[in-house]
């Protein structure tokens, strides 16, 4: 099993997406609630053709406790659906993935995305985040990335699911690699040293 890598330096964003099976229900008092997966768990993807990907169960969870996560519409910071600090989103985790219930807004936009959910005009949900820790096996082809914990900023009704900007995970496999190289050259040099130490322990005795 490949050593977890924690993903150093700057914050680099990555945004997946998938279809998922939406629902918008409406209280007694009209306020309308969205509610489905906001990201699933255990279920491999495959990204730009160039890696797989999983998220492993938890990968939220430390987040969860610290963010104030927003739901979005279209990834536009101008059209909040709501919040978890506020009280509007209330997100977890399950068996089967990120689970969402997002109290909708009595604005235009809220009113629309109510009718787009019900009409199927919205088919999923797509999610911000940044990678803190995973793992690349590349004993397989392609690669494969299990994310183990993923700071989330945001979740987002998307009009089209897709898995863009395989750039930052490409990074992050780059990284490993160079990390691995890394480990393997010390590795290298340091049975030469042991070598060297019982050539020389040997020579003294003779």
């Amino acid at each position: 099993m490949p050593a977890p890598q924690t993903k150093p330096g700057a914050e680099e964003r990555e945004t997946r997406a998938f279809t998922s099976k939406l629902e918008c229900r409406a209280a007694d008092n009209g306020v309308q609630t969205a509610r489905g997966y906001a990201a699933r768990f255990n279920s491999r993807t495959t990204i730009g053709n160039w890696f797989t990907e999983e998220i492993a169960p938890g990968a939220f969870s430390k987040s969860l406790r610290e963010n104030d996560v927003v739901a979005l519409h279209s990834h536009d910071i101008g059209r909040v659906m709501g919040r978890t600090g506020a009280g509007t989103l209330t997100l977890r985790e399950d068996e089967q993935g990120l689970y969402f219930e997002n109290e909708l807004p009595g604005t235009m936009d809220g009113k629309d995305l109510a009718i787009q959910i019900d009409r199927g005009d919205i088919p999923g949900m797509s999610f911000g985040f940044c990678t803190r820790k995973c793992e690349w096996d590349e004993t397989v082809d392609p690669p494969h990335r299990t994310i183990l914990e993923a700071e989330l900023y945001e979740i987002t009704y998307t009009a089209l699911p897709a898995y863009p900007d395989t750039t930052v995970g490409l990074r992050s496999l780059e990284h490993a690699r160079a990390e691995r190289r890394e480990h393997n050259k010390a590795g290298a040099m340091n049975r030469i040293a042991q070598r060297r130490a019982r050539q020389a322990q040997i020579e003294r005795r003779i």
